[in-house]
């Protein structure tokens, strides 16, 4: 006996559903052709202004541990600090820095509030 044959002899067993009579739910509204949707624009991420970015910029700088604390001094003196003591502080922070010396929201680090 050939496995051919000894497959067709055995009986085939049914799937549970095929016991149940398939019932279609009607739709609402009828069949409807819909046009294919437009693919959505992704939006443009909001255009920083050059003074928001210099912020978003000294914001980094005072979350950087690699400059040593922030608290109890201004973001110039700490990047002073930071170069006296081989850190290695960005250029472009001290730039920012100098250029806008007289706005608190450049002089002070976002740690300025808080007591020490």
């Amino acid at each position: 006996m050939t496995v051919q044959q000894h497959l067709d002899m055995t009986p085939k067993r049914g799937l549970i559903t095929d016991t149940y009579k398939v019932v279609k739910k009607a739709r609402r509204g009828g069949k409807k052709d819909k046009s294919p949707s437009p693919p959505r624009a992704e939006p443009e991420p909001p255009q920083l202004s050059e003074r928001e970015k210099e912020l978003l910029e000294l914001k980094k700088f005072d979350l950087d541990w690699r400059f040593g604390p922030c608290t109890g001094i201004s973001r110039l003196q700490r990047w002073e600090r930071a170069a006296l003591h081989g850190m290695d502080p960005p250029q472009e922070i001290k730039d920012i820095l100098l250029k806008e010396k007289t706005d608190r929201e450049y002089t002070q680090s976002l740690w300025s509030d808080y007591p020490l």
